[in-house]
């Protein structure tokens, strides 16, 4: 058996084409070239739980999707209750090597995205301090280590210590356009900032210009050099430093950042204020379900903001909308030091308590946190306007542009809330089975056919010319013509004691083809059963769930027992004997480039069709060509039952 893990596959997102995931491999640093992409092609996918869809990508820069909120992404956490840290992480940043490093109250560790070792300077050398408040990656490679006493640097082995700031307190750390460090450090009964240039330390505050000191820095799109001292905001450079005043008794001006406006926003005590025209002022509240307190800013590679609070977790302000990710969602921690955004695009948050890491996945899920009426979700149908129709225990809804709208019995006609299955006609209808009957959608409200037995449905399938079949659980199968009844099948008629468990119209021969509950499949046409094949003529045993016709007039059986492919009465089974990763496959379909979609107990698997066509080719012979596929699992999003 052999199969790919999809466990390395990145890109940047684009369009539903291409999908991705980055991954960390273990013992290994978080560098670069660790992964690969494949394309994919267009495809949707449904489970109980949510719905999962495949995302697009491009081979370059990879990045989190900004599209999705942060309980789509791929979460992991390292804790200090686990055992893995002594305290919280107050610090990251990643070395060129690629391994991260992070600060803490008990010493500098070195996180290769597995296990955090510590790290020890060489014999004789000594950090100012244990305690690491603040690191910064520059652009030479070179490591700067902020710390409770002072600030030192690591490059090719070599530890430096910088006297300038021996016994401040480092706060800030930033690299300016040309190359300049620059320190932010607090002390009584004065601060300083410092300018790092060649080895070269020039210190200010001692005035005590900047009160206790510095403790954020940021510089802007122009050059622009700001400052958060306890005496208020500083422009720091081009031109003299001028202060801007802020209205308060003790000022804490924790992060700076620039919003989507081009304002500057500082994170304050009592939220975020801003700095507009000269002057600064209250930021009105975001959508966060009330106010909190920023301490952490950052910006990611495709502009969405992350703001880290000390009370309620993450703010996540993405495409006009704001989410939340808190302890009661997974984080270590409410409490957030830092946010870090490694060169794979994956985000790292640093915690009171523990480290925290979000990355796309391959197949992120839709669920009741993205608008959803209800978490299980029955039935998936992709409309011919875009849309996506999701049949819920609790409502149908319509998934399109990220908007979802929700049809309900009291509010649109639906004659029940427990959608089964779904349909477009040849004319548009979207049609839907409830536990209390058939309907179709007109003018926005729906419409209750009640020619048609209000029992349980397990199937619809439709043709080009009007005609609709409907397998319902106990009366058999229904034949309708433009929404009328034309001809009921019991299903003792077609010589069976179970129902039709999934259906497929032949538009080439007019026929309908038949899967049962019981296992087997039939051609039905002008009423009369044309043909049936069953486990002793090779079919895959047990409960067919899914049908699907290809481009070559091939149909295939998506059964307990393997995928079963039967063209000119001819038939051969797939299963884990000659290369899929199990054998249950609930449902199978083609994409734009004919690959095969397969969705299985195991996951999600894509098979080529180059693939296909050799293992049809080899079908017949001993031994049977060993299939190579791609396999998404839980580790890349997908649920499986």
């Amino acid at each position: 058996m052999q199969y790919n893990s999809g466990k390395h596959l990145r890109g940047s997102l684009k369009r539903v084409t291409f999908f991705y995931r980055s991954g960390t491999g273990k013992g290994t640093p978080l560098g670069p070239n660790r992964v690969q992409t494949e394309r994919v092609g267009d495809n949707c996918a449904c489970v109980k739980r949510g719905v999962f869809i495949l995302l697009a990508c491009c081979p370059c820069a990879s990045a989190l999707n900004p599209s999705l909120d942060i309980n789509q992404y791929a979460h992991n956490s390292w804790t200090v209750r686990e055992a893995f840290f002594k305290s919280g992480i107050q610090a990251i940043a990643q070395t060129p090597d690629g391994y991260l490093w992070l600060g803490t109250e008990f010493g500098l560790l070195r996180f290769d995205g597995v296990k955090a070792d510590a790290w020890q300077p060489p014999a004789g050398e000594h950090l100012p301090s244990s305690n690491t408040q603040r690191l910064l990656v520059a652009r030479d490679g070179r490591l700067w280590i902020g710390t409770r006493e002072g600030i030192a640097s690591w490059k090719d082995g070599k530890l430096t210590n910088y006297p300038g700031l021996a016994g401040l307190n480092v706060e800030a750390l930033l690299e300016d356009r040309e190359g300049t460090i620059w320190a932010g450090a607090t002390a009584i009964p004065t601060g300083r900032l410092c300018a790092i240039q060649r080895g070269i330390t020039q210190c200010y505050g001692e005035d005590g210009s900047l009160g206790l000191g510095v403790n954020s820095l940021y510089e802007d799109g122009g050059g622009s050099l700001y400052a958060g001292a306890a005496t208020g905001l500083w422009r720091w450079k081009p031109g003299n430093p001028k202060l801007y005043s802020i209205s308060r008794q003790v000022i804490d001006i924790n992060a700076l950042i620039e919003s989507d406006s081009g304002a500057l926003w500082m994170a304050m005590p009592d939220g975020i204020r801003q700095l507009v025209h000269g002057k600064v002022e209250a930021y009105p509240h975001l959508r966060s379900g009330g106010q909190f307190r920023p301490d952490a800013f950052l910006r990611d590679r495709d502009g969405g903001l992350w703001i880290g609070t000390a009370d309620q977790g993450i703010l996540h302000v993405h495409r006009g909308r704001t989410d939340v990710f808190a302890q009661s969602d997974g984080l270590s921690a409410d409490f957030i030091y830092n946010l870090f955004e490694d060169r794979e695009g994956n985000m790292w948050v640093a915690t009171r308590d523990g480290l925290d890491r979000f990355r796309d996945v391959a197949v992120p899920t839709v669920s009741v946190k993205q608008g959803l009426s209800n978490a299980t979700v029955v039935s998936v149908l992709a409309a011919t306007d875009g849309s996506v129709w999701l049949g819920t225990n609790d409502g149908l809804n319509r998934w399109k542009d990220g908007r979802n709208t929700i049809y309900r019995k009291r509010s649109s006609g639906l004659p029940d809330n427990r959608v089964a299955s779904l349909l477009q006609d040849n004319r548009g209808r979207i049609w839907v089975s409830t536990l209390r009957g058939i309907a179709y959608l007109a003018s926005g409200r729906f419409i209750h056919v009640g020619s048609v037995p209000d029992e349980p449905v397990h199937s619809i399938a439709g043709d080009s010319i009007g005609n609709l079949w409907i397998s319902l659980q106990d009366q058999g199968l229904f034949h309708l013509h433009e929404g009328s009844v034309v001809k009921h099948i019991p299903w003792a008629r077609l010589g069976r004691k179970d129902n039709a468990s999934a259906l497929f119209s032949d538009p080439a021969q007019g026929g309908l083809w038949l899967g049962f509950l019981n296992g087997g499949i039939a051609y039905l046409k002008d009423g009369q059963v044309r043909a049936s094949y069953s486990s002793a003529n090779a079919l895959g045993a047990g409960y067919v769930k899914g049908l699907h016709l290809d481009r070559d007039g091939a149909l295939w059986a998506a059964t307990q027992s393997g995928l079963s492919r039967v063209k000119n009465g001819r038939i051969a089974t797939l299963t884990s004997s000659n290369g899929l990763p199990c054998d249950t496959v609930h449902w199978a379909m083609e994409d734009n480039d004919n690959s095969f979609w397969l969705y299985m107990a195991c996951g999600l698997v894509r098979v080529a069709r180059s693939e296909l066509d050799a293992w049809v080719a080899t079908a017949n012979q001993n031994p049977r060509r060993h299939l190579e596929t791609t396999l998404f699992d839980a580790s890349d999003g997908v649920r499986s039952h």
